[in-house]
């Protein structure tokens, strides 16, 4: 009985150092967290049908878009809120209202702790102060159903967002002191997209062209494309900025792709369409979900392998999945 009593006090901290991985319920309008292994073990409500969450720079709070419809092919109103959680209170702690209807994508500046929320209702691009959390500025877009939008870099704080224009088939490059637009060419309906680590590059994928534009941010001009599985829509990068993974939603699968050779190496099928993808802080893991089949996907990167599947509440549709470290 001793030797158990012990074997239980080492095991219980090295349960307790799991992360924990917070997965937003577009159909079931909440953020829930979630065990590894899938176990639920809270879920905050937050604004109708949202779409895309950051974490904050210090890592404490979630920003949130209340999309308010389910699909950006949805005829709607929409919502226009940013939902904020207390991630260690798991509870919304504040609302930001926009003007700009149906917000979509959402990015964060490190160096700042400025967001960027693009809109679909007008197309528009909205910059928050995360600190205060007031709206900053507003800026058209001037694209067809602005979808998803990235930083670019800069040497203190971002300079430029990139706005993937998914009905006009190109990228509005938007200067965020003046609101000035240069337009940038991509694939067919331009979805997901992620910086380089060391900023020079942006990786943008196109669903309907099943292709991934490399844009050099220096020139805002295309400088490649990577030619990927069917249906890219979602993209990460790496840490050592060696690898992007992706989701191709037409193609059931997940996708890597060597950036030094521009070519993909490997796939992991899933069961259905994976609408997500976002990688851990510290490389070790990717996440993907499966919306019309209610299934979170945790995969290991250094190993290219399954680690964790679980399903969420019927009719939750999961989307974008992160991963909080254990404290």
């Amino acid at each position: 009985m001793r030797v158990l009593f012990c074997l239980i006090a080492l095991l219980a901290p090295a349960h307790a150092q799991q992360p924990t991985l917070l997965v937003l319920l577009k159909g079931a309008s909440a953020l829930a967290y979630y065990s590894l292994d899938g176990k639920q073990l809270a879920k905050v409500p937050v604004g109708q049908h949202p779409h895309e969450m950051v974490l904050s720079a210090d890592g404490r709070h979630v920003f949130i878009t209340d999309n308010g419809v389910m699909r950006i092919e949805n005829a709607g109103k929409g919502g226009n809120t940013v939902s904020v959680v207390d991630i260690e209170q798991r509870k919304r702690v504040d609302t930001i209202g926009l003007k700009p209807r149906r917000p979509h994508g959402i990015a964060m500046d490190p160096a700042t702790g400025r967001i960027a929320v693009s809109a679909e209702s007008p197309n528009a691009l909205v910059l928050i102060d995360g600190r205060s959390r007031n709206t900053t500025k507003r800026f058209p877009t001037n694209g067809q159903t602005s979808h998803m939008v990235s930083f670019g870099p800069g040497k203190s704080g971002a300079e430029y967002a990139f706005v993937s224009n998914s009905g006009s088939g190109n990228l509005s490059v938007i200067q965020l002191t003046t609101g000035q637009i240069k337009f940038i060419p991509t694939g067919q309906r331009p979805e997901g997209s992620v910086l380089s680590p060391d900023g020079r590059e942006l990786y943008v994928c196109n669903r309907e062209s099943d292709t991934i534009s490399i844009i050099d941010t220096e020139r805002q001009a295309v400088m490649g494309e990577i030619k990927t599985g069917k249906g890219p829509v979602r993209v990460a990068v790496t840490p050592d900025g060696k690898w992007l993974i992706y989701a191709c939603m037409h193609g059931h699968y997940v996708e890597f792709a060597d950036l030094q050779t521009r070519r993909p190496v490997a796939r992991l099928p899933v069961d259905g369409e994976p609408v997500s993808m976002s990688i851990s802080r510290d490389g070790r893991y990717a996440m993907a979900a499966v919306e019309e089949k209610d299934t979170v996907y945790v995969i290991s990167l250094p190993e290219r392998k399954l680690v964790s599947k679980f399903q969420v509440e019927k009719g939750a549709a999961p989307d974008p999945v992160l991963m909080v470290p254990a404290k």
